[in-house]
């Protein structure tokens, strides 16, 4: 990727305070206890109330910068909405605690909090033996085979309860926030139902994970859709929020820095993505397994977290180049599935 975004501004926001982006646009930032370790959260005035966009995963310390941010900038207001733009724990995580706490409607599209409910609500104890047999086909070790379980019930435990009641957000529906209104343009291939959302008075676009400025946004296969495909998704929604945003916006993404350069990082991303499948296609010279082209195409020591991560994003491309006939693949006498040049 050769993309090198526009940041217009230099710091960053302090843990608890924020920094106003634009007239009405107020960036806070919350850590992450992984690699990647912040996320950005978004909050919006609303006349004498704040909209929330995005909440932080669930953990004391991002409550406590919430705490501070309640008897700072926000005092004196209430919260109108919560919006949140994908199930993600690191996006809805406290989204149940905030709406309780100001007794305000959570807003999302329906395959977001269809998902995140029941993910949270199975908590693991029925799809384990999905996610083993999803893990293995793709040439997990016994060892790597161990920390699945673990994977299965993770949500619950950095996720609060998902409300059980929401409003849904539908691609094209328009929110009146401040006086404005936010236009959702939905997104796909990160997630089910990504809910990106763009101002057009004010040209700002709150792009979630959906478009990152330095990092590619993770395009999976899991095992709750074994058959997913989720690399071709994401690149139809790339071209239809490029023909869909006009102009320069100011981009304001869940990780990194808000920036210029929608149009230029979109060509970007689309490049990436056929460049790996060019690579995984070359890897495929010999059958493999998902995992042994996931070693030969992350050549870097990964972490539990981001090994899932990479197999779920090796099988989308796999997929990919399956379906347009480049790549074959099979099952092994170990029920294992291996691909190789058609």
């Amino acid at each position: 990727m050769t993309f090198k975004p526009d940041y217009p501004f230099e710091g960053m926001p302090e843990l608890g305070k924020t920094l106003e982006v634009a007239p009405g646009i107020h960036w806070l930032r919350m850590p992450l206890p992984f690699k990647l370790d912040h996320i950005n959260l978004w909050l919006l005035e609303d006349g004498d109330e704040w909209v929330i966009v995005d909440t932080g995963i669930c953990r004391d310390e991002v409550k406590g910068a919430w705490e501070e941010l309640f008897t700072g900038i926000m005092a004196g207001r209430s919260v109108s909405r919560v919006v949140v733009t994908h199930f993600h724990p690191d996006h809805a995580g406290l989204a149940g605690w905030l709406t309780e706490r100001f007794d305000a409607p959570l807003i999302m599209p329906l395959a977001e909090w269809t998902f995140g409910r029941m993910v949270w609500l199975d908590g693991g104890d029925y799809s384990l033996n999905e996610f083993r047999s999803f893990y293995r086909r793709a040439g997990f070790s016994d060892d790597m085979m161990e920390s699945v379980s673990r994977r299965v019930s993770g949500y619950k435990n950095v996720v609060a309860p998902i409300p059980a009641a929401f409003d849904r957000l539908v691609d094209g529906d328009t929110i009146e926030i401040g006086g404005k209104s936010w236009r959702m343009i939905v997104g796909r291939g990160h997630s089910p139902e990504h809910a990106c959302l763009y101002c057009e008075e004010a040209d700002v676009l709150i792009s979630g994970d959906q478009v990152l400025p330095r990092i590619s946004p993770n395009v999976s296969v899991w095992p709750q859709e074994p058959n997913g495909r989720p690399l071709e998704l994401y690149l139809e929604s790339l071209s239809r929020i490029g023909s869909e945003i006009k102009g320069n916006p100011l981009v304001l993404p869940s990780h990194d820095w808000p920036f210029y350069g929608l149009h230029a990082r979109l060509d970007d991303l689309t490049a990436h993505h056929h460049e790996r499948l060019a690579e995984m296609f070359d890897s495929v010279d010999s059958p493999k397994t998902g995992v042994e082209v996931l070693r030969q195409m992350f050549n870097r020591p990964l972490d539990e977290h981001q090994t899932f991560f990479a197999i779920g994003e090796t099988l989308a491309h796999l997929y990919h180049l399956v379906d347009q006939g480049r790549i074959q693949c099979s099952e092994n006498a170990e029920g294992i599935t291996v691909y190789e040049r058609a």
